[in-house]
């Protein structure tokens, strides 16, 4: 099968000159982001020029919807059973290694969809998010039947859960061998699929931010949280200093007065979400008293600031415009952040060394960060307090 990341070389002629266009766009795409990558870019990668490009794709939506299809096909074809009459378990267990060594090999694949969807056509997005649902249920199929006691929603959660495990390997690099590597995915996906779901709506409310009923924020916090927001929904490109300004009340030219550029409204959008982040950690830190009661607690901190932010947290990778200095701080913020769960973790787990506990951090954090925005999960009345249940187990001390 082709591969959508493989590029062809200069001076050869590819059998399959459209997939070979797809795999160094991918390729391109996953390195500086959608809007960053020109139709020129590609070609000039490819060794082909601009017009003989368009002979393949009308347009670079077009690329990324073929690329993503490419991915998809790639997932379904790790989840489709070589033996359907086998025992259900060992069919659930053939797909949790399929999907581990398919998404070691390709982080590419899980990449391209979580951060690029916002920039396929709407026709598109309904279709491979079609596509996407299917490839899940097809996976809940045989976890059912292993697992009858749970509902269809239940499987299908799991199942996205487990597949935001596989997808954690798009958010990091690490240093460990493929083998152990797999061996991880394996682990925690198998874990959050014997998760049992309590099917109870939490009844708490989840942080919310500022409160305008008693004093409402003031115009520059306003403009914070609405540019936080539409970054989310719309991604950095597609949002003006005009929208920021109408979506907080206030027009486009008074919106300068606060802020000098789009850039510096994400930056201040960006420390809205540590800051937030940073206050769940104190209030932990003031009340556990052991590593594994501060680790359940970062936990819990974490999903309410993801129900807001997660969409935001990913738009910062295509920011082009962000100076050295603006990079170096996001980094260093969320290198901190996940730098305190990886401690405590091995303080819990004595027996994981210190890159195999930051890839299970980040199997954790992606699951958070991916089921809020997961349109088949999110509208669970029981999401939040399933939630924190789910990356536990992912981090094997559930």
């Amino acid at each position: 099968m082709t591969t959508i990341a493989d590029a062809p070389g200069r001076g050869k002629r590819p059998r399959d000159r459209k997939e070979q266009l797809a795999g160094v766009a991918a390729k391109l795409f996953c390195e500086r982001g959608f809007h960053e990558v020109g139709i020129t870019d590609i070609a000039a990668a490819a060794g082909i020029t601009g017009p003989a490009l368009y002979r393949h794709f009308s347009d670079k939506q077009a690329i990324l919807a073929h690329v993503v299809s490419l991915a998809i096909d790639h997932l379904a074809a790790a989840t489709a059973l070589p033996d359907p009459e086998a025992p259900a378990i060992d069919q659930v267990e053939a797909i949790l290694e399929n999907l581990a060594r398919v998404s070691v090999e390709r982080p590419e694949i899980s990449a391209l969809w979580r951060r690029e969807r916002r920039n396929l056509r709407p026709d598109d997005q309904r279709e491979l998010r079609h596509r996407w649902s299917e490839l899940i249920a097809s996976w809940a199929r045989p976890l059912r039947a292993a697992r009858p006691e749970l509902s269809d929603d239940d499987a299908i959660m799991l199942c996205w859960a487990a597949l935001s495990v596989y997808g954690s390997v798009a958010v990091h690099s690490t240093r460990l061998s493929r083998r152990r590597y797999v061996e991880l995915l394996v682990e925690a996906a198998r874990a959050v699929l014997h998760h049992t779901p309590a099917n109870k709506p939490n009844g708490q409310s989840v942080d919310a931010g500022p409160s305008n009923s008693v004093m409402p924020p003031s115009r520059r916090e306003k403009l914070v949280i609405e540019a936080g927001r539409l970054f989310g929904e719309r991604g950095f490109h597609e949002v003006s200093m005009e929208d920021i300004g109408s979506a907080a009340g206030i027009s486009g030219p008074s919106v300068y007065r606060h802020f000098p550029s789009k850039t510096a409204v994400f930056m201040a959008a960006a420390a809205r979400v540590n800051d937030r982040l940073v206050r769940g950690r104190e209030q932990v830190a003031a009340t556990a008293s052991t590593e594994r009661e501060a680790l359940e607690g970062l936990v819990r901190s974490y999903v309410p600031v993801m129900r807001e932010s997660a969409d935001l947290l990913l738009v910062g990778g295509e920011i082009r415009a962000l100076t050295d200095a603006e990079r170096a701080e996001l980094r260093r913020s969320q290198r901190e952040y996940v730098s305190e769960w990886v401690r405590l973790l091995m303080a819990v787990r004595g027996e994981l060394t210190a890159p195999e506990a930051r890839v299970v951090v980040h199997m954790a954090l992606t699951i958070a960060n991916d089921l809020v925005r997961t349109g088949a999960v999110r509208r669970r009345p029981d999401l939040d307090a399933e939630l924190p249940k789910l990356m536990l187990a992912a981090l094997g001390i559930s």
